[in-house]
């Protein structure tokens, strides 16, 4: 049992660090402070390894929390607020929303080539090859991003009005903005690894990428640590419900 005093010293420790004190935060240091202080170590530990410049861990909250799979706004608002008091830029806070975009690019990575397959097994292969104009839309792309989907080819043929405008989607954050290489595939690599996605195909891709440009494991292992933490909304949310029911019962039981 924490004493009163270790409380205040506990919630005094949460402000430093987290720079906010949330409902949720005050219900657990109520009903369970130990939790607490196991979340603010949770969720500090890459500040405090200092692995990723400060700027580098609030742009990847903002891409987490807004990601379409979790879209937590104020969170997304209040990391933006602080990536802004740690440097960035409104360039490079609209570079991470556009690389955060970057999901629509999964659907097609996992919905394409099953299409793909199945058309195989149906006998209805698509023809090959590419026209001039087409390859050098690719080779753009290529030099845009170092990188060409397994399927890029076939799309050309699939959805020929759609395929610009996709490729433009991931082209245009790769290769303009002024966020390093590496820091674009530390914001994919979270948004791809946030409790809320888990697209592993995603991971792997820019992992890879990252190490090519020069990453370290330890900041890998730090941005999966950032993507992790989304996890803790669930206390966000939950919490102060739980709180709120126990007030409504309280009362029921006084009527």
């Amino acid at each position: 049992m924490m004493s009163d005093a270790q409380k205040e010293a506990l919630k005094a420790r949460v402000i430093e660090t987290r720079k906010y004190w949330h409902p949720f935060h005050q219900a657990l240091l109520d009903l369970s402070p130990d939790y607490l202080e196991a979340y603010l170590g949770y969720n500090h530990a890459p500040f405090e390894a200092a692995n990723l410049d400060p700027k580098v861990c609030e742009l990847i909250y903002v891409a987490v929390d807004g990601s379409v799979t979790h879209l937590y706004e104020s969170g997304m608002a209040r990391h933006m607020g602080f990536a802004r008091k740690a440097g960035a830029t409104d360039e490079e806070i609209m570079e991470t929303i556009q690389l955060t975009m970057l999901t629509t690019h999964l659907t097609h990575d996992t919905g394409v080539p099953i299409l793909l397959d199945e058309m195989e097994r149906a006998g209805k292969a698509l023809a090959t090859g590419l026209s001039p104009e087409e390859q050098a839309a690719k080779d753009a792309y290529i030099a845009a991003t170092g990188d060409w989907p397994s399927y890029g080819d076939a799309l050309f043929r699939l959805a020929p009005h759609f395929v610009k405008s996709f490729l433009a989607y991931r082209a245009i954050p790769y290769g303009q903005g002024p966020l390093p290489a590496k820091v674009k595939e530390f914001i994919c690599l979270a948004v791809c690894a946030a409790p809320t996605m888990l697209h592993e195909a995603g991971m792997r891709r820019h992992i890879r990428a990252a190490l090519r440009h020069g990453a370290t494991p330890q900041e890998i292992s730090d941005v999966l640590q950032l993507a992790s933490a989304i996890s803790t909304h669930t206390c966000t949310f939950a919490v102060p419900a739980l709180v709120a029911t126990r007030a409504e019962a309280e009362a029921e039981t006084d009527d």
